[in-house]
């Protein structure tokens, strides 16, 4: 197809026929650009686009092009059928990823709030794509990219603003050999390709459950495919295969300058580096992934039970017993997920494990659980170890049967059998954020002097809020070829020697504006937010300066460049530079973002 053609298809005859500078393609994206934009534009001001750009628009997009309000704007009259119903479904993450005006989490004490899009194009492919970035470039426009709208800080939301929303590309199809482009066929190798609005139910009910592989995604099969790589990407087993971020062979990505590009080491090799952890919405619009797979070992399991101490110096000596026989019996690539210290008194234990059946599992566990029955100084209840045949770990209709409450279908009429969440995820759905705080902790301090440090820093924070720690989000541990994997990524280079990700996070209910019986107590959420920062303050002091998982992190964190990228930085702020030279991808603390207003509208000088 010629050029002049191809742009006919993604950009109205009205911009073509203006003859609009900086549509020529380049082997250098920079040079596209004109004059940096130094303000987006917003509805009502000079040079928002009139209706009859809109519609050209609609009519280059194929009439995908759709006006966004909140949902809660019809419910003037909370008793109506249509709010109750609204109100029915507002804890279903499925509808919420359903509905373009909404994101997965409803705000952020004091940093954001949920809120509509001007526009938003619901993109079927990605010429559709192409034709919302040249737009949104050509108007000076707000863009905003929303795959699964997970993004805790936000970036999937962004009011007066053009949305380009790719629910419907979510094609998953699994590739007996996939040859990346411009790759020799000796590189052939067992790969799935996922569009860029697939969330993982999809990839793992396509690849696992169906297909008898395993592929590296996240944890929460409400997350959006995409979005989990260029975020670097945990699932429960990481402490096996691997980040996500490490398992893409190749990416179709719609660029500033409104190009498809494909991305892999062999073309565009430092924007495929860049997309591998670099942040999600940085530098381009993800199309759709291809990820390597991997054969399925015989289990896939979970081990729940919990541990009450019944003083403070029982519950120091717990957590550094813990401790010590997590370096001894779990610090390898069988176990993942995590333990929780809670209410200043608890160890709760919820982690997995691949590779053993539940009789192995319990055998790995019994010298700690018999240290634990044979204290008076501890209550113990008795973990529970279940192992399932690894292709049906995400089969709803397995646990149906087997393991009832384990996963909640979307029970809307007409939505995918495959669409399921695990029952302890659907809380988070529209979770009004009061604080969250992460960071990676050095497998160095699971020796004896480390341990030290580390048991009482625990201990301290643990009296202030919730500790987590996030095993599978560490990688120490991890077999040879995962690690050298992780070191090709643009993830923060701390994680190869962390052997967790310690989390302190909580939220309140659904909170988005104009909702029926919002109720949030503003000077609660600052307490509880000022005891989650002053716990971590107190965990940070066993690890000063280590860094933390871009994706789930503090929206306030003051050195993020530091702390999200480490050493990976500069290279990442040329890359993005090369190919967004304006800036037109803008996420809170993303690559670039310190050239921004905090509400992304306005360059600073």
């Amino acid at each position: 197809m010629k050029r002049r053609d191809l742009l006919k298809a993604v950009l109205p005859a009205t911009l073509l026929a203006a003859g609009v500078p900086g549509l020529a393609r380049a082997a250098n994206p920079a040079a596209n650009a004109g004059p940096l934009v130094r303000a987006r534009v917003r509805p009502g001001a000079a040079g928002w686009p009139s209706a009859a750009e809109w519609d050209g628009l609609q009519r280059a997009t194929g009439g995908r092009l759709m006006k966004l309000e909140s949902p809660f704007a019809g419910c003037g009259a909370p008793d109506s059928a249509a709010c109750r119903a609204l109100l029915r479904n507002i804890d279903n993450p499925y509808f919420i990823g359903d509905t373009p005006a909404l994101t997965q989490s409803s705000g952020w004490q004091d940093a954001w709030v949920s809120r509509p899009s001007a526009y938003a194009v619901a993109a079927h492919s990605a010429s559709d794509v192409a034709a919302a970035v040249n737009f949104a470039r050509l108007h000076k426009l707000r863009l905003v990219v929303k795959g699964g709208g997970h993004s805790y800080k936000g970036g999937s939301n962004a009011p007066d603003s053009l949305l380009v929303w790719t629910r419907a590309m979510n094609r998953v199809e699994m590739i007996e050999a996939f040859v990346a482009q411009g790759g020799a066929a000796s590189e052939a190798q067992p790969a799935v390709s996922i569009g860029a609005g697939a969330m993982w139910s999809d990839a793992y009910a396509e690849v696992t459950t169906r297909g008898g592989r395993y592929v590296q995604g996240g944890g929460c099969t409400t997350v959006g495919v995409p979005g989990l790589v260029q975020g670097g990407g945990f699932s429960n087993f990481s402490k096996r295969y691997g980040t996500a971020a490490a398992s893409l062979i190749e990416a179709e990505v719609v660029t500033a300058d409104g190009q498809v590009r494909i991305a892999n080491r062999h073309v565009n090799p430092d924007l495929f580096w860049a997309l591998k952890g670099g942040g999600g919405g940085t530098f381009g619009v993800v199309t759709r992934v291809t990820l390597r797979t991997h054969a399925l070992p015989e289990f896939f399991g979970a081990a729940f039970g919990e541990i009450t101490a019944h003083s403070n110096e029982a519950l120091r000596t717990l957590i550094d017993r813990f401790l010590a026989f997590y370096l001894d019996h779990l610090f390898n690539p069988h176990w993942g997920e995590q333990v929780s210290l809670r209410d200043g008194k608890r160890l709760r234990i919820s982690m997995v494990f691949q590779g053993l059946d539940g009789a192995q599992a319990r055998a790995v566990w019994a010298p700690f659980l018999d240290w634990v029955r044979a204290d008076p100084n501890y209550t113990l209840k008795e973990p529970n170890f279940v192992a399932v045949p690894a292709r049906q770990f995400w089969n709803a209709d397995f646990y149906a049967k087997h393991a009832p409450g384990w996963m909640v279908r979307d029970d809307r009429p007409g939505t995918s059998n495959d669409h399921a969440v695990w029952a302890g995820d659907r809380e988070q759905a529209g979770i009004y954020w009061h604080g969250y705080q992460s960071t990676w902790l050095p497998a160095s301090l699971l020796t004896d002097a480390g341990r030290a440090r580390l048991t009482e820093r625990l201990f301290d924070a643990c009296q202030q809020w919730d500790v987590e720690l996030h095993f599978n989000k560490g990688l120490a541990g991890a077999p040879d070829a995962a690690l050298a994997a992780a070191r090709e990524t643009a993830t923060h280079p701390g994680v190869i020697d962390a052997f967790c990700l310690a989390i302190i996070a909580g939220g309140g209910k659904a909170a988005y504006p104009g909702m029926p019986g919002r109720d949030v107590d503003e000077e609660e959420a600052r307490a509880r937010g000022k005891a989650i920062r002053g716990a971590m303050d107190s965990l940070r002091q066993a690890a000063p300066g280590a860094g933390a998982y871009v994706s789930e992190s503090d929206y306030f964190e003051a050195n993020w460049q530091q702390t999200y990228w480490g050493s990976n930085y500069p290279r990442l702020l040329g890359i993005k530079r090369r190919y967004d030279p304006d800036g037109l991808f803008t996420v809170r603390h993303g690559v670039g973002s310190e050239d921004w207003s905090e509400d992304g509208f306005t360059r600073k000088a």
